[in-house]
């Protein structure tokens, strides 16, 4: 926080971190939508840190916003860190160097992180702490009411060294690294495109229910796919919605209910069965 960079006029300080750290408790969910989710929210809690480094350069701060506002769905607490490892990356290279690394960073961890902060955080956190709570209160010993209280006090303590960890372990990457930048951006691109790719099948669900008659026989066409290429329809779904989003005059909002109605007229006619079937 205290070396001055080559790719912008100015330094992230303690403060603006502070302030990173503040927004991130109360607006990261705000502006939640079914384009971008934390998308909106994330794109207000680090604007302290592009006011810092482009509030005299109109252009790269425009740039920094249209790359900050995309789509970004991660475990709150753990956001901390990916929001610290971005600044010192604009930081160290501006955004003209740090966009498509910070675009793959965000995309490669955001998923992991929220595997492993929503365990941490909410299934294990919950479940320790308020049954630890629920059996010191069933002795009728009111310091019960006090243990969530120190645990979440504990857990806001955590995630504001994440906010400094991320920035401290950030700079380090973008200094120690720079070099292999390209690679790098390359490595997280490709594992975000994996994680993506995961979820086709378990989240797009397009189960045919249409069987082709050979005389006495009926098959069904949708377990000779599956033999074929698993999850076909779902994947040709997905690159059909991305080829869509492509153009011009189309929108999130339009493709959701395009998809609805093209579903609920397959499902009617009965090409679909209307409910996935079991693997």
């Amino acid at each position: 926080m205290s070396k001055q960079n080559a790719n912008t006029s100015e330094k992230i300080t303690k403060k603006d971190l502070q302030k990173v750290y503040i927004r991130n408790l109360f607006g990261l969910q705000w502006g939640w939508n079914y384009e971008t989710m934390q998308g909106l929210g994330y794109c207000y809690v680090i604007m302290p840190i592009l006011r810092r480094l482009y509030k005299n350069n109109p252009e790269k701060m425009k740039k920094a916003l249209q790359t900050e506002i995309g789509y970004f769905n991660t475990s709150q607490p753990m956001s901390n860190l990916i929001i610290g490892t971005d600044a010192a990356l604009q930081e160290e290279l501006g955004i003209d160097k740090a966009e498509d690394a910070i675009i793959g960073m965000k995309t490669g961890l955001m998923g992991p992180f929220a595997g492993v902060g929503d365990t941490i955080f909410i299934t294990i956190y919950r479940a320790l702490v308020f049954s630890i709570a629920a059996y010191i209160a069933m002795g009728g010993q009111a310091v019960a009411l006090l243990i969530p209280i120190i645990c979440g006090i504990a857990i806001l303590a955590v995630r504001y060294k994440f906010t400094f960890l991320g920035y401290q372990q950030g700079s380090k990457l973008a200094s120690g690294l720079s070099g292999q930048l390209k690679k790098i951006t390359q490595a997280a691109s490709v594992l975000g495109l994996t994680v993506v790719g995961a979820l086709v099948p378990s989240v797009v669900k397009a189960p045919m229910n249409i069987s082709v008659q050979i005389g006495d026989v009926s098959l069904a066409i949708q377990p000779m796919l599956d033999k074929i290429i698993p999850a076909a329809l779902p994947l040709a779904m997905v690159l059909l919605s991305y080829w869509l989003l492509g153009k011009k005059k189309m929108t999130t909002t339009k493709l959701i209910l395009i998809l609805m109605v093209v579903g609920i007229g397959l499902g009617l006619l009965n090409v679909f069965f209307a409910t996935p079937v079991a693997a």
